[in-house]
């Protein structure tokens, strides 16, 4: 029986054949070439020296923007990237995540453009990324890092898309939610690793998956929890796991104001 997952990646393959039609090589290619310098994604999410913006032991946000969603519809109506990703820098956000799927979260790349052009933060296309095209799609956008979702992916495109992004001079994260799959993940090399509460499948979410699994994943690792964080408290469990970063969009979105719900997650 086809799951939730299935579906989107189907759709999605048919999406990128569609695109790849309209868009010649060597067009992409030159949009490739001519897109801006790749910012460091991985330094800026990862644990590294403290400072007083960021003493030892504190999470670092990536801050996400998306539209809607297939469980709560429209989030934001009215929103911008520009000032929702201007808040987000305020409030001490390490990074941005935007979600760039059209049918399912109401996204585009142009949403990942405004917000190159709006701020210096990194940025990582959230995407579920099934073919090297998107990748090159994900660059010449001005994106500094690609999601691959494990689940979506064999051995062989998963290996082949994480050296994809790596030769074009970005950060994969590679994100996972079953507990098989992290031996996969761990094989290919991956150095920055995101943990999805929420089962894709079944949409249902556990904030305390991550938890679970972080023990199993090398020190040597970043691990970027996703979804269910929504309270300082849940914030303090991922610190005291030892867990490094953190992506958050719905929560922030559905808030009165993102940037003082996330400053308040940040303990700010």
């Amino acid at each position: 029986m086809a799951t939730i997952l299935d579906s989107i990646v189907a759709r999605k393959r048919r999406e990128v054949e569609a695109a790849r039609a309209a868009t010649s090589d060597s067009r992409l290619a030159a949009a490739v070439a001519a897109a801006p310098p790749v910012r460091d994604f991985f330094s800026a999410v990862s644990g590294g020296v403290a400072t007083a913006e960021k003493p030892a032991g504190r999470i670092h946000l990536i801050a996400e923007f998306k539209r809607k969603s297939p469980s709560a519809g429209e989030i934001r109506p009215g929103a911008t990237v520009e000032g929702i990703v201007g808040e987000y820098r305020e409030a001490g956000a390490s990074a941005l995540s935007i979600l760039t799927d059209g049918e399912g979260f109401g996204g585009s790349l142009d949403d990942l453009r405004a917000a190159r052009a709006a701020s210096p933060l990194p940025i990582l296309r959230k995407e579920f990324v099934v073919d090297r095209f998107q990748v090159h799609e994900a660059r010449a956008a001005g994106a500094d890092a690609v999601l691959l979702i494990a689940e979506c992916l064999d051995d062989c495109r998963l290996r082949s898309l994480y050296r994809e992004i790596i030769d074009l001079g970005m950060t994969p994260l590679v994100e996972l939610h079953d507990a098989e799959n992290l031996s996969r993940v761990l094989d290919l090399g991956a150095s920055l690793i995101g943990i999805n509460n929420r089962d894709l499948r079944t949409m249902t979410t556990r904030l305390e998956h991550v938890l679970e699994l972080a023990c199993r994943i090398p020190e040597t690792c970043t691990i970027v929890a996703e979804s269910g964080i929504r309270s300082r408290a849940d914030v303090e469990r991922l610190e005291a796991a030892g867990i490094e970063a953190m992506l958050v969009g719905e929560s922030l979105l559905k808030s009165p104001s993102p940037g003082r719900a996330a400053a308040a997650l940040l303990g700010r």
